[in-house]
């Protein structure tokens, strides 16, 4: 005979055995006073906590499965800490955007302390500096006394194409302008290039004047000669003409140094049609804002100086404000 089976007896506390009965189920310790309870993720709990540790450690439990941002409210957080972790649809949406405009806002901010102008990029929109600018180019420019070459002109910051040998800007030598035709700040402005500079009264013309720039013209046969104050002679790149020649590009008088609201430095191609496009579909819904577009063809010889502002207006002279918000409102237009 086999004795009995050592497993089939048990201790109790007083030490004495007795045997285990097949028919008990086997005990976890959940009804064991002594042993506690387990929880749902087999942690145990203390039998002598209070109810109210239980459920919080039933909120656990039920919350270790979820997303902190499900748990914030306005209630219980603020609006900010709400705002921040909530994963609603809708405030999702606008704290993309808010991120966009802000990111925008910083590079806007950036471009400016380097440039020192306002707005520092612009698009191009025709073409009379091609192929060294062409439309669509987005420009950075820069106020004229940053990056000065060398031979700048007396204390201007602008280096012309005659001194400028060792100065290239935009594939010839000299400096690209932004400048305002005739000092009219309602006008479109005009991004050309400086040729030389010229004195009050000088006959420019005769002096220092390429003859087929001015189409073989005398000074007494151009309104801006001799010259009515000190300034620049200017000229489109792919024009025929200097912009103070009656049939020239801009059909300005000399540009005086106030005239120039900076200088083109450097141009990303492309870029500039995201400007275009947005201004052509809400430039009139805006306040208007100088472009910059460029004056490719000769004007007639008839036409007034005053009326220089309307040449290329059909590519659009309205534009929407530079410090709107978006990168294509961080860029003017201008008239090449």
């Amino acid at each position: 005979m086999s004795g009995p089976d050592p497993g089939d007896e048990r201790s109790d506390d007083s030490g004495e055995s007795r045997r285990h009965d097949p028919s008990e189920a086997p005990s976890d310790g959940i009804d064991d006073p002594e042993r506690g309870r387990r929880s749902a993720n087999d942690e145990r709990i203390p039998a002598d906590a209070s109810a109210d540790d239980r459920d919080d450690e039933s909120i656990v439990q039920r919350s270790g499965s979820g997303s902190e941002h499900d748990e914030v409210s306005i209630e219980d957080d603020g609006f900010v800490r709400w705002f921040f972790k909530t994963n609603d649809d809708s405030v999702v949406l606008v704290r993309d955007i808010l991120s966009s405009v802000a990111i925008v806002a910083v590079i806007g901010l950036l471009l400016f302390g380097i440039s020192g102008v306002w707005p520092p990029l612009v698009a191009v929109e025709s073409g009379s500096m091609e192929p060294n600018m062409e439309v669509g180019d987005l420009i950075f420019v820069v106020a004229d006394d940053r990056f000065v070459g060398d031979g700048a002109t007396d204390d201007t910051g602008v280096v012309t194409h005659e001194d400028g040998d060792d100065h290239e800007k935009f594939g010839k030598a000299g400096d690209v302008v932004v400048f305002e035709p005739n000092g009219q700040a309602h006008q479109t402005p005009v991004i050309h290039r400086t040729h030389f500079w010229v004195e009050e009264g000088e006959n420019w013309v005769d002096t220092k004047a390429e003859p087929e720039y001015v189409d073989g013209a005398s000074c007494d046969q151009l309104r801006t000669c001799p010259a009515a104050h000190d300034g620049f002679i200017t000229k489109g790149d792919a024009n025929p003409y200097y912009d103070q020649y009656q049939r020239g590009g801009a059909n300005t008088d000399v540009v005086q140094p106030g005239w120039i609201t900076g200088k083109a430095s450097f141009r990303v191609p492309w870029l500039g049609y995201v400007r275009l496009t947005f201004d052509s579909i809400l430039g009139g819904m805006l306040a208007p804002h100088p472009g910059l577009e460029t004056v490719a063809g000769p004007i007639g010889a008839d036409t007034p100086l005053s009326s220089a502002g309307t040449v290329g207006a059909s590519a659009g002279a309205t534009g929407v404000a530079a410090a709107g918000t978006g990168a294509a409102m961080a860029a003017g237009r201008r008239r090449r």
